[in-house]
């Protein structure tokens, strides 16, 4: 994954005029970079803590179907044993493995963007949502910050993330990926730090909540970034936290074990308002395909540590409804950038 050279170049002019616009960059190089300069009407809707753009809403229909068809355990266990033959090979310490669940809904995707919960939202018109609670890169002033979100489990009740965080698997998984994102910070800026490691988020949805751990990482940017934005994205790209290490054989091994090209999925979007840009990696992603028809495409993270059921049920635990239909109040439409 990486910019062509012709958004690349767009990257970095609109960069040098300070022109605000909104991007979408896909994992599939096939597929092209969307681009639109906020000071024109476009099919690209967005919301983020710092900046928002939403289309018209509509009311939900009743009832609201929502019916995931989970691919067969068979199927993933197979796409599995070839991620655990690299890593076995040495090939891949840490290989994030995605799949696509067919779902059935009478929802649209604006409806879906409108009422998610999640602090990074975008929606391309026709094509897909995506409700992310991971930030990729934001820079502002002469520092950017990342913060690689990697290691799940269920948020049972009250229970606090204890258990997670003491997991040995999570552990290397989220070491490997935050020491990763250093290691790309430094191709772009100087005085890398961690400035907070393996916090705990709670992430609410319809279906049970998760704990989610994340980590800050900051570095010094040169003063003529915004010059040059294409060329510091196109270096930070694809997100190491929905790759792997090391990135590049990763990336070949994800190629060989997943049964779909990923298209938008585990790309990054964001908006450039002139001065700042902030941005989010695209996962929690509901690609439409059909009248009623969707993919939501999901995945984890694998170590030669990883149990083969779990990782299933965790794929299957990230299919799900961002809102809760009965709640049609302010909040829920926003989705405030508190609300996970």
């Amino acid at each position: 994954m990486s910019i062509s050279e012709s958004a690349r170049q767009r990257f970095n002019a609109w960069g040098r005029e300070r022109r605000p616009f909104v991007f979408v960059i896909p994992y599939d190089e096939a597929l092209p970079c969307v681009l639109e300069a906020l000071d024109e009407p476009g099919d690209v809707f967005y919301a983020l803590p710092s900046a928002q753009r939403l289309p018209e809403g509509s009311p939900l229909p009743e009832p609201v179907l929502w019916e995931p068809e989970f691919l067969p355990r068979p199927l993933y266990e197979r796409a599995f044993e070839k991620v655990q033959y690299h890593l076995r090979r040495g090939d891949s310490y840490l290989t994030n493995l995605c799949m696509a669940t067919p779902l059935r809904s009478n929802l649209s995707l604006e409806q879906i963007f409108l009422r998610a919960r999640a602090p990074y939202r975008v929606l391309v018109r026709g094509l897909f949502t995506c409700f992310s609670p991971e930030l990729f890169v934001r820079m502002d002033g002469n520092a950017v910050t990342t913060c690689p979100m990697k290691g799940t489990s269920p948020a049972d009740g009250d229970a606090e993330p204890e258990a997670l965080l003491a997991d040995e698997k999570e552990r290397r998984e989220h070491a490997t990926v935050t020491d990763l994102l250093r290691n790309d910070l430094a191709m772009v800026g100087q005085g890398v730090q961690v400035r907070r490691y393996r916090y705990a988020e709670r992430i609410v949805t319809q279906q049970g909540d998760l704990w989610a751990t994340s980590s800050e990482v900051e570095a010094r940017l040169p003063d003529d970034w915004r010059d040059r934005l294409g060329d510091l994205l196109g270096a930070l790209l694809p997100a190491g936290s929905v790759t792997g290490a090391p990135k590049a054989r990763t990336c070949r091994v994800i190629a060989e074990a997943e049964p779909q090209s990923r298209g938008y999925y585990t790309g990054v979007f964001g908006v450039f308002d002139g001065r700042e840009l902030e941005s989010a990696v695209s996962i929690r992603f509901v690609e439409q395909v059909g009248e009623g028809r969707f993919l939501y495409r999901s995945g984890g993270g694998i170590t030669t540590l990883s149990d083969v059921r779990e990782e299933y049920d965790e794929l299957c635990r990230k299919v799900y409804l961002p809102f809760d239909p009965a709640e049609e109040g302010a909040e829920a439409r926003r989705g405030g950038a508190d609300a996970f």
